[in-house]
């Protein structure tokens, strides 16, 4: 038998709960499908176990988040249904006891020693099986987001072909490089890598929502940030970057609300599909010469991961844009830094301290030194 415990931190929103997550914390989540993200997140906010009150694994693709928090020590425990919502507050202390039972582990909830709820622990053995066994499956995931796309490319036409009225932008993007950053697989190591292209190119900087946090943690302000405002902290919308707001198409927008609470102003874009795509479209709309994507989805397997119907839609807005658009891993590995100042200050002082050298140990040239002294001292008077 193994036991843990630790507080619980309850979210049905994976995204938004990570933020208050600290080391040792159990994460109380309702998330169908963990995908890599999520998992990614959970791991680096030092969750000592998880406790998921919908199917980490729905079976309907192979996601991977699962088993990366296996691979973690995470304790990873599928509950039945979601009651402990109702039944816990945040930072009551939990134990989980872990029993092996016909093969399997159980996991049982308590608190002060009344049981709460008993689930089932995803082992890595079991989660690796599983994928994999899901990998062979995946043609029916390839259909399923076919016919999707299809569906996508019939009640988005109007978003796709450019004929979505955009309003006029204090950011200028004409003829400027611009990245778009969103709060995806490996976003900050993205960014640390362009660290040399942002310096010498003053690119143009969209954040999509939460990743405007990501962004100032890595000490770079954004020129704009797109999306519904639900995972923006205040701290990213008071930085100054211009403000705009995705609504649906009837012209619902649920970030609106906050920010006129905030007193901040903003632009209005009433679109379809996701706010990733609003952004990529906008930059492109308004001129810009070249798209870096930050943390977004570039092969099939991170598409069928998050595994949301928008993913559709970003696929065909990448369709509309592609021969501007690149991955922020291709741009790092093909960039060339232009030489900074450093080089040539120590070039130049290596270069005086060698000749200073020289005349000092020339008697000849110490000579002629002194002489245009003192002939430099003649003309300045």
């Amino acid at each position: 038998m193994r036991t843990l415990a630790g507080p619980v931190r309850p979210g049905r929103r994976t995204k938004l709960l990570v933020r208050h997550l600290g080391r040792g914390d159990i994460a109380l989540i309702d998330h169908l499908d963990i995908d890599r993200v999520s998992a990614e997140e959970l791991i680096a906010a030092g969750a000592v176990a998880v406790l998921n009150c919908s199917p980490s694994s729905g079976g309907s693709y192979p996601n991977l988040g699962p088993q990366l928090l296996v691979e973690a020590g995470i304790v990873l425990v599928d509950v039945p249904n979601d009651a402990l919502f109702e039944r816990l507050s945040d930072g009551d202390p939990l134990v989980i006891r872990i029993t092996p039972v016909a093969g399997s582990l159980t996991a049982e909830v308590l608190r002060k020693g009344e049981l709460l709820a008993i689930g089932e622990v995803l082992d890595l053995e079991r989660v690796c099986a599983e994928t994999e066994s899901r990998r062979q499956e995946i043609g029916e995931a390839l259909e399923r987001f076919a016919h999707n796309t299809i569906d996508h490319m019939r009640e988005e036409r109007e978003l796709l072909a450019g004929r979505i009225k955009l309003p006029r932008f204090a950011t200028d993007f004409r003829d400027r490089s611009t990245l778009v950053v969103v709060r995806g697989v490996g976003h900050q190591r993205d960014l640390r890598a362009l660290r040399p292209f942002i310096r010498d190119m003053r690119p143009v900087i969209v954040a999509v929502d939460g990743a405007a946090g990501a962004l100032l943690e890595e000490g770079l302000t954004p020129d704009m940030i797109v999306g519904d405002m639900d995972s923006a902290g205040e701290t990213a919308l008071s930085c100054g970057a211009e403000l705009v707001v995705h609504s649906y198409p009837d012209g619902r927008a649920p970030g609106r609300e906050r920010l006129e609470q905030m007193g901040l102003a903003f632009k209005l874009v009433p679109a379809p599909g996701t706010s990733q795509d609003v952004a990529m479209l906008l930059a492109a709309e308004k001129g810009a010469r070249l798209i870096v994507a930050v943390g977004s989805q570039f092969n099939l397997v991170e598409f069928l991961d998050r595994n949301r119907e928008g993913m559709s839609s970003t696929f065909l807005t990448r369709l509309r844009i592609g021969e501007i658009l690149v991955d922020a891993k291709g741009v790092s590995r093909l960039y060339r830094p232009r030489p900074g100042l450093t080089p040539l200050l120590v070039v130049i002082v290596t270069g005086l301290i060698a000749l200073i050298a020289v005349v000092c140990v020339s008697p000849a040239l110490r000579d002629v030194a002194e002489l245009l002294w003192l002939k430099l001292q003649l003309l300045v008077g």
